[in-house]
């Protein structure tokens, strides 16, 4: 398997994170975002959106960070990241979509970089925007985490899944401003810091890649 990525994509991140969870070998190509490797044509050719991450596994080309997981997880079935209870594989896929539907596409580089310009919005403005998106979408994963009593080591019992891999990178980008503050989110963070003793986890933290700046 060969993955696209940039190592400071939330999205590549997962996609990572999920390699390593499944002990699967691939190679990393990396794709500078910031000198707009991926408008080039050869990677547009792979991947037409321009972005990041893109998996080739033999003649397949998979995009989008949660489609390319959820084939991982059924071409590559243990460990399992999502229960087999159809309830839930739902309460998963909701918890990873706070992040990768709601906060992500709107937090991501190149959203943050149309701010600046041609917005002309300065660094505290962006950051205001940032933190807030953030805030929201943590609030709301915090009373689901901690209220509904399906959460325990980790999102959804005691094994990670789909849903801890899309909630370790967002903690990462929390942490991009100090002044985000984690303190509301006392289950959240609990969870996060569960994860990263898993060296799956910790392997795929940005600074750990081969491109990492």
């Amino acid at each position: 398997m060969k993955l696209y990525s940039f190592h400071r994509s939330s999205a590549a991140f997962r996609v990572r994170i999920a390699l390593n969870l499944k002990g699967l070998a691939y190679e990393q190509q990396p794709v500078h975002l910031r000198k707009n490797e991926q408008r080039r044509e050869d990677y547009l050719s792979r991947n037409p959106q321009g972005l990041v991450p893109t998996l080739e596994d033999g003649r397949e080309v998979l995009t989008q960070s949660l489609a390319i997981i959820e084939y991982l997880d059924e071409t590559h079935p243990n460990p399992p990241l999502l229960p087999k209870d159809p309830p839930g594989r739902a309460r998963v896929r909701a918890l990873a979509q706070v992040i990768a539907c709601d906060i992500h596409p709107i937090d991501n580089l190149r959203v943050l970089r149309y701010l600046a310009n041609p917005l002309g919005h300065d660094e505290k403005a962006i950051e205001a925007w940032f933190n807030h998106w953030i805030g929201l979408g943590f609030a709301g994963m915090e009373r689901v985490l901690a209220g509904d009593g399906k959460a325990g080591t980790y999102c959804h019992g005691d094994a990670p899944g789909l849903a801890d891999i899309c909630l370790v990178p967002q903690v990462f980008n929390a942490q991009r401003y100090p002044s985000f503050d984690t303190k509301p989110y006392p289950t959240l963070m609990r969870i996060f810091a569960a994860c990263m003793k898993l060296d799956a986890f910790e392997r795929a933290r940005p600074e750990k890649q081969p491109d990492a700046e």
